[in-house]
């Protein structure tokens, strides 16, 4: 193959002599590009002798003989080959995966991001179907028939990683809006929290990071997202487990304040220290202070948000003085005379019915229409079927990544299982359940045997499934009988102490402890 730029003349008839020329010498035509520029006619070839060796000075001599030939030079490349070159350069330096294909679903262009993300880096796929690729799923071929869709959340399983990331699929269209083919665009998650974050200076959850697809927590996020750039206060209901500090934490991230997040549980707060927690006190205000003061909560927060959970279970002293908060958005340290402006914004969570308790007297009736502005609520896990799967699989690909084993999968009977769980301790009793599995089951895929629910019967105990059909006896021989099946479950071929200690989230001297009390020393 050789490849030439000839420079003539602009005139009529140039393609058509030069075809002729090359065929009457047994030339064949590869490809041919002409370029008019500034009154002369710019002709490039690639063309093939049809002869293993062909000396150059044999095809110069051959075209030297046109008509009004100006120049003529061998040339390495093409101009669309140079184009194409410096196409391909720019898409494999670019930060997404892009993947074409033509109408019949055949990949036509792949990107190094997207080949590396598909485990296909040493195959050619361009000419292969879409659906020889080890994708999440194939709505690019959907594009073909026009559709569209925009930062879809998507995961692959990559080993013992699994990547998420949000694609954007559109249709290629002609001058007259037929279908040539389609092209999906995706952007590493972890990439767009980073970028999030450096703009916003925040490092906790996003809106991105709550898992889940159901109509009922898509209409939960799509208030939350609304209401998260404003300033007013914010109650989020929700029964326990459900996540209601993840979307706080959330909210705060998507409010765009440039202060800290900080949280505290009113109910695990003893009274008399809830208010210095919340406002702080200044050196030698009570008995045990620290010299040199304490700021609260309020301060340090500074313009960002404060999360007051379990508010129903705050004291009615404390509460006046969140009122007064409110009212004036200024603080005052325990001790001190002064008071401190408040910039925070501040955000509420209950599980508890705060229209009983204000009937009952045992919550302010004015500091309920204070946080019962915006009132946001969480649904259960039992109202969001669709969400449990998923949950699972998240959760399941965690640990096993934090304890640096095999990515592991359910099976259809540990899945069927754990959908058709009631779930009274939603979202983290979901999670505990997950963590129970991976540790106990030692096998790649995880069966129903692994899954240990706690059920509830017709009195309203909570006894695990795995000891259905046995005498329940007392409350606390029960709990010695599921702790040493834990036990002896986590210690099935294991050899390290610590890391079964570790596994099992209890430190060595517990383990050692609970293994003297069962028995199981040796």
């Amino acid at each position: 193959m050789s490849k030439l730029h000839l420079t003539f003349a602009d005139r009529i008839g140039i393609v058509a002599d030069i075809s002729s020329q090359l065929a009457s010498h047994g030339y064949n035509i590869v490809a041919m590009e002409v370029v008019q520029k500034e009154g002369s006619a710019h002709v490039f070839l690639e063309i093939d002798p049809g002869r293993p060796k062909c000396p150059r000075e044999d095809i110069l001599a051959m075209l030297a003989t046109f008509p009004d030939l100006a120049q003529i030079r061998f040339i390495e490349a093409l101009p669309h080959e140079k184009q194409a070159n410096l196409l391909r350069i720019v898409l494999d330096n670019i930060d997404e995966s892009i993947l074409a294909v033509d109408a019949e679903g055949r990949v036509t262009l792949v990107n190094s991001v997207a080949k590396a993300n598909f485990r296909c880096e040493g195959a050619d796929v361009v000419g292969r179907h879409v659906r020889d690729l080890p994708l999440p799923d194939y709505a690019i071929l959907e594009c073909l028939r026009g559709g569209r869709y925009n930062n879809v959340k998507k995961n692959l399983a990559q080993g013992r990683k699994r990547l998420r990331y949000f694609a954007t699929g559109r249709p290629i269209l002609d001058a007259s809006g037929a279908v040539l083919g389609a092209v999906e665009i995706a952007r590493d998650a972890e990439d767009i929290q980073d970028l999030a974050r450096s703009m916003t200076g925040f490092g906790a959850v996003s809106f991105n990071d709550i898992v889940g697809s159901s109509p009922a927590l898509r209409q939960a996020l799509a208030m939350a997202e609304k209401i998260a750039a404003t300033d007013a206060i914010i109650t989020i209901r929700g029964e326990s487990g459900t996540g209601k500090e993840l979307f706080a934490q959330a909210i705060h991230a998507g409010s765009g304040r440039e202060g800290a997040f900080v949280a505290i549980n009113c109910a695990a707060v003893p009274e008399a220290l809830l208010e210095s927690e919340l406002f702080g006190y200044v050196g030698g205000a009570f008995s045990g202070a620290r010299k040199e003061g304490r700021p609260g909560l309020f301060e340090l927060a500074g313009e960002g948000t404060v999360f007051l959970d379990e508010i129903g279970e705050m004291p009615l002293g404390a509460q006046a003085k969140i009122l007064r908060v409110i009212q004036s958005r200024r603080v005052r340290r325990l001790g001190d005379g002064r008071e401190l402006p408040v910039a925070a914004r501040i955000v509420t969570a209950t599980n508890r019915n705060l229209e009983e308790l204000v009937a009952k007297r045992q919550f302010r009736e004015d500091l309920y229409y204070r946080i019962n502005v915006l009132p946001l609520t969480i649904p259960p896990l039992r109202e969001r079927r669709d969400d449990i799967l998923p949950l699972a699989e998240h959760f399941l690909f965690l640990l096993t990544a934090r304890l640096g084993k095999e990515l592991r999968a359910f099976d259809e009977g540990a899945r069927h299982k754990l959908t058709r769980h009631h779930w009274p301790g939603n979202v983290r009793e979901l999670k505990n359940v997950v963590e129970r599995s991976a540790i106990l089951c030692d096998a790649s895929v995880i069966d129903a045997d692994a899954i240990l629910l706690f059920q509830e019967s017709g009195r309203g105990v909570a006894y695990p499934a795995a000891m259905a059909g046995e005498a329940a006896g007392s409350l606390r021989e029960a709990l010695a009988r599921y702790e040493r099946g834990l036990l002896e479950g986590a210690l099935a071929g294991r050899k390290s102490m610590r890391r079964v200690a570790r596994e099992l989230g209890i430190s060595h001297t517990a383990l050692r402890n609970k293994l003297r009390k069962h028995g199981l020393e040796t």
